[in-house]
């Protein structure tokens, strides 16, 4: 039988083709949150479940005390995955026999892991309905296209590492010569209108194939988007999973754009985690000098996925911080400060999960090859919190089709839910009491 967990995190994953879609499945999560708009006075009780969205590709959930407010303690993901975004015109006709579709990467993406396997098209639409524009999430949810390769004999290169052309190479075949102009129908058959009702399109490939469990133990789990969909699951069940806190709010937040630098209005590296905060002390009485004493107690967890040693070659991993699937939740390192972790944060977060039983690893770049960044030091220039990167590993991460351990998402469940379930303060002298 399928672990709960990942049987309920391959379900979100099919769920979530895109970050709007993403975020729809987390709001289907918050039974008995109370959802509420930027554009709308708040009125918060103590001990209240509530959320509120942005350009719905984003989204923070949060949990009142039952008590007074003296600190926040967050989570932070992100919604998006690399994929490719279809252009406004998307229709190309190729020797007048075959319609493609125009597209653009969106964040970086291995190529070559998309090419040969069933996509299909989701994201969002403006439509105009009863003389008003309305948005509507679309998702064709049937094989639609494919990216097809070049045969090896038309490309001797193309396993001796062959440059992509993404002008060239990876646009997805949509049809034969009949097929045009069948595009726009499409989406506006999906959406519920008629083509001239569509106003505005954000649109993207995704990949169809199922998740599945695998391996002699059935000890690995592989899907599209684990990166970040994983750690968003698994945030949203810790908070769901956790008591009311007493003295603290349990925030969850999921942002967008972190796959392209987060600098958008939904990104990391913009005000919504600011305004949220704020206006949760402000509409429960607090005034502003409260705010800053309030974030200089608060937590954060900034969750993004790491990488595994991989088995063909272990030379990649550093020779000692290096972590494996099925190992427990993954502490993030770096110098350079690409990781927020720190030896204040390390050690609140490995004193919380030792209570918890809950297995953590170590891991860092090998010297000299950099990683990427995540959302933690982002969104900390925003709300200057004691912050600690976290994540699951995993191999090929930025693939079409990604791999993690069965294990783990229990694991950062519990981990996560054990932070919720602290009463953390912070001191400047770098001393926290639970």
């Amino acid at each position: 039988m399928m672990d709960k967990n990942v049987q309920g995190m391959i379900d979100f994953v099919r769920n979530s083709p895109t970050a709007f879609h993403a975020v729809d499945s987390v709001q289907k999560m918050l039974s008995g949150f109370i959802p509420l708009r930027e554009g709308e006075r708040w009125h918060l009780e103590p001990g209240g479940k509530y959320y509120v969205t942005r350009n719905r590709s984003s989204l923070i959930a949060f949990v009142l005390p039952k008590g007074d407010l003296e600190a926040f303690q967050l989570v932070a993901s992100h919604s998006d995955s690399p994929t490719f975004k279809i252009k406004e015109n998307a229709e190309i006709t190729v020797q007048d026999r075959y319609i493609q579709l125009d597209t653009e990467r969106y964040g970086g993406m291995i190529i070559s892991s998309w090419f040969d396997r069933p996509l299909s098209v989701a994201g969002r639409v403006l439509v105009r309905r009863n003389e008003q524009i309305e948005t509507c999430l679309v998702d064709l949810d049937r094989d639609m296209v494919i990216i097809p390769n070049v045969a090896i004999h038309m490309n001797r290169d193309i396993n001796n590492g062959y440059k992509y052309n993404p002008a060239a190479d990876v646009f997805p075949l949509w049809g034969s010569k009949d097929a045009a102009g069948t595009f726009r129908t499409q989406i506006a058959e999906a959406a519920g209108v008629q083509a001239d009702n569509v106003l505005g399109c954000d649109l993207y490939l995704y990949n169809r194939v199922p998740g599945t469990v695998w391996g002699v133990k059935q000890e690995y789990f592989s899907a599209p988007r684990l990166d970040d969909l994983e750690c968003v699951y698994s945030s949203v069940q810790a908070l769901l999973m956790a008591d009311v806190p007493e003295r603290h709010a349990n925030v969850c937040c999921v942002f967008d754009n972190e796959e392209v630098g987060s600098t958008t209005k939904q990104g990391a590296d913009s005000s919504f985690l600011y305004d949220v905060l704020h206006r949760i002390l402000l509409s429960l009485g607090y005034h502003t000098e409260q705010y800053y004493t309030v974030i200089a107690s608060s937590f954060m967890l900034s969750a993004d996925n790491a990488h595994a040693v991989h088995p063909n070659h272990p030379e990649f991993s550093d020779p000692v911080n290096k972590v494996f699937m099925n190992g427990g939740i993954v502490v993030k390192f770096n110098a350079n400060q690409k990781y927020t972790t720190d030896a204040v944060s390390e050690a609140v977060f490995h004193s919380i999960c030792r209570k918890a039983g809950v297995p953590v690893q170590h891991y860092a770049n090998r010297s000299d090859m950099p990683g990427g960044g995540t959302l933690g030091n982002i969104a900390g220039s925003h709300v200057s919190v004691n912050t600690l990167d976290i994540g699951l590993a995993q191999l090929a991460m930025h693939s079409c089709y990604e791999t993690a351990g069965v294990l783990d998402i229990g694991y950062m469940i519990d981990g996560m839910r054990a932070f919720y379930g602290t009463e953390i303060r912070m001191g400047e002298d770098g001393k926290y009491t639970e």
